[in-house]
């Protein structure tokens, strides 16, 4: 703190002036769909892995989840969702992108794109990200949980890999969370594996029939992604690195 003294009409003014500094939080966004998104407590234990990734942080960086359900590259723009994002992005904050469980949709017309299309959204996000002097990450889709006779089956198509061509063509940092996802799954096996989805047995006060869902996760398997997202900062040697717990 310092201290200024100031000669008024023979009176002495005592102005303090504050030499603390209070450092803005370096803001991490998060667009998807609902493998990340917040859920509502009547959704519980369904939990996005976006709703835990600011625990593996410190308090210099803030994780804003803006991730929805049922979205796309293109109905995430269309329904108006990016632009307040992209209008408040600054200097140095970080867009993480995570779509494809939607963009496959292709019979749904206000969601699917094709791969074409999907190529087009990508690299609108990441540049128009880039003209706000701020830094888009790449993220492929999560697995989904989809054994056949104890075999892991990849249901994504071709969705990933134009993800990981656009990182690769616009040197754009990538955070393989299929690849990472689809590891982990393979480790724990068909049965392991359920344990970290949503399987809710009947005469659950949200989910009175029970429920099995193999898409979404419930809050360990969406401690563990968030980790891996965690893992895949560290890797890629990002500035968030250091701000890790």
């Amino acid at each position: 703190m310092r201290l200024t003294f100031l000669k008024t009409s023979g009176f002495a003014v005592l102005v303090v002036l504050s030499a603390f500094t209070f450092k803005k939080p370096t803001m991490l966004y998060i667009i998807g769909d609902s493998t990340a998104a917040n859920k509502e407590s009547t959704k519980y234990p369904e939990t996005g892995w976006g709703m835990k990734l600011q625990s593996f942080f410190k308090n210099d960086v803030k994780v804003d989840n803006r991730a929805l359900n049922g979205r796309s590259t293109k109905s995430f723009r269309n329904e108006k969702h990016w632009q307040p994002i992209l209008d408040q992005l600054q200097t140095g904050d970080y867009v993480f992108i995570e779509f494809g469980h939607n963009d496959e949709k292709i019979d749904k017309p206000d969601v699917g794109v094709t791969l074409a299309e999907f190529k087009t959204n990508l690299i609108n996000y990441v540049n128009e990200t880039r003209n706000k002097k701020a830094i888009p990450v790449l993220l492929t889709p999560i697995s989904r949980r989809s054994f056949k006779s104890g075999v892991l089956i990849d249901s994504h198509g071709g969705y990933p890999l134009v993800t990981r061509k656009v990182s690769d063509s616009l040197k754009v940092p990538l955070i393989d969370m299929l690849a990472k996802t689809t590891h982990l799954l393979d480790r724990l096996g068909d049965a392991g594996s359920i344990k970290l989805f949503l399987h809710v047995d009947s005469g659950h006060v949200n989910y009175p029939n029970g429920k099995k869902d193999d898409t979404h996760l419930n809050v360990d398997g969406a401690k563990q992604v968030a980790g891996l997202v965690a893992k895949g900062i560290k890797e890629l040697k990002l500035g968030l690195a250091k701000s890790l717990k």
